[in-house]
């Protein structure tokens, strides 16, 4: 029942920024780690940052270098992404997905993440 629809994606000059959201509906967001992903055309995707359900355990890919803010908000089934000092590669579709958990955990690691957004576009270019 749960589905996870992703918006705020657009076109974004070199050095802006950007918040992303998560929106869940059919279900809460409660007991469900959240994590962001993105893939860019011709790579592989890859796993930005991801959340625990209670929102105070969050873990960063370390290639980020802190540009990347993630966040939630249980009460009205929604997560975020924020993103500053925007690059060029950057540009790619980004994608939010949830994992059930019993725990308060979350785990840099797709295979654990099984609802999944169809994705927002987001475009760096000057």
């Amino acid at each position: 029942q749960l589905q996870l629809v992703e918006s705020g994606g657009g076109l974004a000059q070199p050095g802006g920024s950007l918040r992303l959201s998560c929106r869940a509906s059919g279900a809460g967001l409660d007991f469900h780690a959240i994590a962001w992903f993105r893939q860019a055309p011709g790579k592989e995707r890859e796993v930005l940052s991801c959340i625990s359900p209670s929102g105070v355990r969050i873990n960063y890919e370390d290639s980020l270098q802190g540009r990347f803010t993630i966040s939630r908000d249980n009460t009205n089934k929604m997560a975020y992404l924020q993103i500053v000092d925007l690059k060029s590669e950057d540009t790619a579709t980004y994608y939010c997905a949830s994992a059930p958990s019993g725990q308060d955990w979350c785990v840099l690691s797709e295979s654990v993440y099984g609802h999944w957004g169809r994705g927002t576009q987001v475009t760096v270019s000057s």
